[in-house]
């Protein structure tokens, strides 16, 4: 299970502005066989900040949200916002994770304010292609390929350990299809499932066991060791990898597979919302800290009544 969906309070003393981008859609192409959308889902998502102690100010407070994917459809069916919420906008990170961003300037003592965000959710079940004997790993990375060949928080492709396996593992094999199903069968048969603390795909290698979180980043270090950009998709309490080849004429498209659980590779039927794809991140509240996963955030100015904001942060499905 993935264990760190919910983020803390940061309680910061700063008093800089949040910049309100626009919400941009993804880039088409993030697909392999799409099959047809299932049923609608419920999904509420949102913060709940109550006054503690006294009056609270100049509160924000991030939340990422799902969004459409090609494998995905999402519309809002309610925003629900108290009329303490001065501003309330949507912003996207890296083109693959959107946030909402709230905004309370004053919050009275005993007083709760709220931002929350019914979306309605459609998933599209994928199949590997029927042909995979011409996939290969991309010849030229672009920029927006580029970040997923390298490391990453808890995804080590420097390690010695992990490229000397990445390197035993590629020998002989063609096409790269075949190689990343190795990687995949390989991780399975070394990692077993053990739910714990985060430790990264090099401790899972050594220690030979781990949740979906250490299972994911051991194949997508193999996979980038060998110039196969991978990346890890984060849905509901839940993640798996995906990896990106192109065919001959260098038409691209990442393909999911299911680290942890029943084996699926270069397909998926998770029907839990997609949240955020990517693994090395920067907010522009946290610019220093890279993040494998963006959480919730809130910041709040001291008052001189000593008020405590109290953050309750929600992510339910409904239905």
């Amino acid at each position: 299970m993935f264990r760190r969906f919910v983020g803390g309070l940061a309680a910061l003393l700063l008093s800089h502005s949040i910049a309100w981008a626009q919400f941009q859609q993804p880039t088409a192409g993030d697909s392999t066989s799409l099959g047809e959308l299932g049923p609608v889902r419920q999904f509420r998502v949102g913060v709940e900040i109550t006054a503690s102690g006294g009056a609270c100010r100049g509160l924000i407070a991030t939340v990422p949200v799902p969004f459409d994917w090609p494998e995905q459809e999402v519309r809002i069916a309610e925003e629900d916002l108290s009329p303490e919420v001065a501003k309330f906008k949507y912003r996207m990170i890296d083109g693959t994770v959107k946030q909402m961003l709230v905004s309370i300037p004053i919050l009275p003592a005993g007083h709760t304010a709220r931002a929350l965000v019914t979306f309605e959710v459609r998933k599209r079940p994928l199949s590997p292609p029927a042909d995979t004997s011409t996939l290969q790993a991309p010849k030229k990375l672009d920029r927006d390929l580029q970040k997923y060949v390298g490391a990453s928080p808890y995804i080590e492709t420097r390690h010695r350990e992990i490229r000397e396996l990445a390197k035993e593992l590629a020998a002989g094999h063609a096409p790269d299809w075949e190689l990343v199903e190795t990687i995949y069968d390989e991780v399975r048969k070394r990692v077993e499932y053990k739910n714990g603390e985060l430790k990264g795909a090099l401790a899972a290698l050594r220690d030979g066991n781990g949740d979906c979180e250490e299972l994911t980043s051991l194949f997508i270090a193999l996979c980038r060791v060998n110039g196969i950009p991978a990346r890890t998709v984060w849905v509901h309490q839940h993640c798996y990898p995906e990896f990106y080849l192109e065919d001959g004429e260098g038409n691209g498209a990442w393909y999911p597979c299911q680290a942890a659980g029943t084996r699926a590779f270069g397909e998926m039927e998770e029907q839990r919302p997609i949240m955020q794809k990517g693994d090395n991140f920067r907010t522009p509240e946290q610019p220093r800290d890279a993040k494998r996963y963006i959480t919730e955030f809130a910041k709040g100015l001291p008052t001189p009544g000593g008020g405590r904001p109290q953050i309750r942060f929600v992510r339910e499905m409904v239905d």
